[in-house]
């Protein structure tokens, strides 16, 4: 969910964060932080998942792995690199989540019904819940 307001209040007082970043301008970095929750739904859903295939938590994993690897061959941090997970979340924010997780399962569930219809899976098919990047849950358990 982020910190209202803060990326705009941090590239105001330090607007050298915003450049590009390629094999011509690679300046040195100290420290990198990664937050591992992003790296993880970009791993779990996107154009290199197929929806007519089963979800292989082996392969997102693996595309996970690789993003991590260029990022901090890259960036080649000298002294500290932190691969941020979060915790549970506040009270308040825990029923938001939860309907918005709700939502998120009953469109997963028409979208499934929508491929069946279209005979672009089978009832077997195994589709990736993203409900399951969750603290908590056996997903995060296991990565």
């Amino acid at each position: 969910m982020g910190v209202p307001r803060f990326y705009r209040w941090l590239s105001e007082r330090y607007p050298l964060i915003n450049q590009v970043v390629d094999v011509h301008f690679k300046p040195e970095f100290d420290n990198l932080y990664l937050d591992m929750n992003g790296i993880i739904h970009g791993a779990t859903h996107g154009e290199q998942l197929d929806p007519s295939k089963d979800f292989d938590l082996a392969q997102a994993m693996l595309y996970a792995f690789r993003y991590i690897d260029m990022l901090v061959k890259l960036a080649q941090p000298k002294k500290v690199l932190f691969l941020a997970l979060d915790g549970p979340a506040p009270r308040a924010k825990m029923n938001q989540q939860r309907q918005r997780r709700f939502k998120s399962a009953l469109e997963a569930q028409k979208t499934k019904q929508e491929l069946l219809a279209r005979k672009q899976i089978t009832e077997k098919t195994v589709v990736f819940d993203s409900n399951a990047i969750t603290p908590g849950t056996q997903f995060m358990t296991c990565v």
